[in-house]
């Protein structure tokens, strides 16, 4: 006997079919799981000192006594890239962090106050997102100084002029909700209003665009590692692993290796951003 088939039963089994997670955001998990594990516990995953290694070690390529190689001083690469995790995950945390604050504060100001305030503040932002990303942290860390924090500083205030675009257009379009209006009429303060109701609401698309900043941050500051811009050797950030690798063409796991990371790492980031943002 068939059951009819109804609107509500046809959004029920959508409903369904959403919670479903697909087989490539569980495999994104899984990698980035395991990259917040090496940054917290990197002792529990080699037992290889990652700044001292064995001469005649030297250039040996991946096996199972070194999974990625060694390198030109016969250190264990794969301790090096665990061991480096740290770094680039707290960095991109800190660059984050500064974006989500700053940024989320200014689009916040700027939406709810609007007039001169909203005009003064969507000016500077607009003189934020005129200028490369990549560019303006390799100007702030130039007058920072060459450290692997200074380069996490110049990444997130490269990101502030994002956060506030779209903090500002989320406060925008909840203060046009009814509830919010109804909580006007029904004697509602502005600050009430703003805690409990325009920033719970706009902060969700802020907290999707910061799981994808944090890939894009990982990058960044790999890229300004490459670049001479972080912390000097024998440090082993995924950037300067990678810079460092290159000098030996003979040995190109040395390249491949933390290069291969940190793709997975920011492609990880990036599918599980997208995934958040549809289910939201």
């Amino acid at each position: 006997m068939s059951v009819p088939t109804t609107a509500s039963t046809r959004t029920v089994v959508r409903r369904g079919q959403a919670r479903l997670v697909p087989p490539t955001v569980i495999l994104s998990f899984a990698v980035v799981a395991v990259v917040l594990s090496w940054s917290l516990a990197p002792g529990l995953f080699t037992g290889h000192d990652p700044a001292i290694g064995v001469p005649s070690d030297k250039f040996l390529g991946p096996g199972t006594a070194h999974w990625f190689g060694t390198d030109n001083l016969g250190r264990d690469l794969f301790a090096r890239v665990v061991h480096g995790t740290a770094s680039s995950v707290t960095s991109a945390l800190i660059a984050v962090g500064i974006g989500v604050v700053a940024g989320g504060l200014i689009g916040l100001v700027a939406g709810f106050a609007g007039g001169w305030v909203d005009i003064v503040l969507a000016r500077l932002v607009d003189v934020l997102l005129a200028i490369p990303a990549f560019l303006l942290a390799v100007v702030i860390v130039s007058s920072l100084g060459f450290e692997t924090v200074n380069a996490a500083i110049a990444t997130g205030v490269s990101a502030v002029g994002v956060f506030a675009r779209v903090m500002r257009s989320e406060v925008l379009k909840t203060r046009r909700a009814v509830f919010v209006e109804a909580s006007y009429l029904q004697g509602g303060s502005r600050w009430h209003i703003l805690l409990r109701h325009v920033l719970p609401n706009a902060s969700r698309s802020v907290l999707t665009l910061a799981v994808l900043q944090f890939g894009l941050s990982i990058l960044v500051i790999a890229g300004l590692a490459f670049l001479g811009y972080g912390d000097p050797p024998p440090a082993s950030d995924w950037g300067l692993l990678i810079s460092t690798g290159k000098n030996y063409p003979l040995a190109p796991w040395l390249v491949y290796a933390p290069a291969l990371v940190t793709i997975a790492t920011v492609l990880s980031v990036n599918r599980i951003s997208r995934w958040l943002r549809k289910t939201d």
